[in-house]
């Protein structure tokens, strides 16, 4: 992986932590919280994407339509698990299974499915990288969580994880093969991810009292989260996805540290020992 894609990962793994941080303080947000937050993304991305397609003299195509719907649905589903997730079970359990398991079946495809060849050492550091994950997120609970929490914590961590692992390849098929620009693509996925959404969050009625209780979050997520994927979409121009898809994953490093000093969840030398695995992994993917 070059340089600067491996920069661009970085920078999104921080970004990303940042606002799992923030999704997590959302208690029982669910859909409501994750239509807010689509909403502010497609209030942010579309005027950018749209000056960029107005600068390079270009005109959205058809297959936009069709790409940006289905990566609309499954990100949909990825928000509403996740959600869900955080409000079952510990930052430190959900975030780091959805975010091994993700990559671990993102490389499986890429490689069976795509015919990518990352190498040896890229495969090692892939490995490395989720195993890391998964020591971090094996680790004990707070507490508060009894046996059942704790295991539909794992089950929604694991779920997610379906869902990163289909969006990463139908986004990175989008980039590439089809040859769509990564920021009008994100914007055209965010305004349908809001309109898929909006008839669920008015049934619901619960959208004033949530923004009012946590409208700094829903700005946080809203902001922070396309910044983060539009970055690994660029990367994904540059690197393949059975690299990019484990690289992206040092946020794990970043939210488990957030998870024990912010919100003081448990058994950080289990986390920082899976942290220094996956630092490893992430060496071995920057000179594969």
């Amino acid at each position: 992986m070059n340089g600067t894609a491996l920069a661009l990962v970085l920078a999104a793994a921080i970004v990303h932590a940042a606002w799992n941080l923030a999704a997590k303080r959302v208690h029982n947000g669910g859909a409501t919280f994750v239509f807010l937050y689509y909403t502010v993304s497609a209030f942010v991305c579309v005027p950018i994407a749209t000056i960029s397609l107005l600068a390079r003299h270009q005109r959205a195509q058809w297959i936009l339509l069709i790409a940006a719907t289905l990566t609309a649905l499954f990100h949909v589903g990825y928000g509403v698990v996740l959600q869900r997730g955080y409000t079952v079970g510990d930052l430190s359990v959900v975030y780091p299974l959805a975010r091994g398991s993700g990559p671990l079946l993102s490389v499986f495809a890429a490689v069976v499915l795509l015919g990518e060849r990352p190498g040896a050492l890229g495969l090692a550091g892939a490995v490395l990288v989720v195993c890391g994950v998964l020591l971090i997120g094996t680790g004990s609970s707070t507490g508060v969580l009894d046996r059942r929490a704790r295991r539909a914590g794992i089950g929604y961590g694991l779920l997610t994880g379906v869902t990163i692992a289909a969006y990463t390849l139908w986004d990175d098929y989008s980039v590439n093969a089809l040859g769509i620009p990564p920021l009008v693509y994100f914007a055209a996925g965010s305004v349908l991810q809001t309109v898929l959404l909006g008839p669920v969050a008015i049934r619901q009625r619960r959208i004033a009292g949530l923004w009012r209780a946590h409208w700094r979050e829903v700005l946080v997520v809203g902001i922070f989260s396309p910044v983060a994927y539009v970055l690994v979409l660029y990367a994904m121009r540059m690197a393949p996805v059975s690299l990019v898809a484990p690289a992206r994953e040092v946020s794990i490093v970043l939210g488990g540290l957030a998870a024990w000093l912010v919100l003081g969840e448990a058994d950080p030398v289990r986390r920082l020992t899976g942290s220094v695995i996956v630092l490893a992994g992430i060496a071995a993917i920057a000179v594969s």
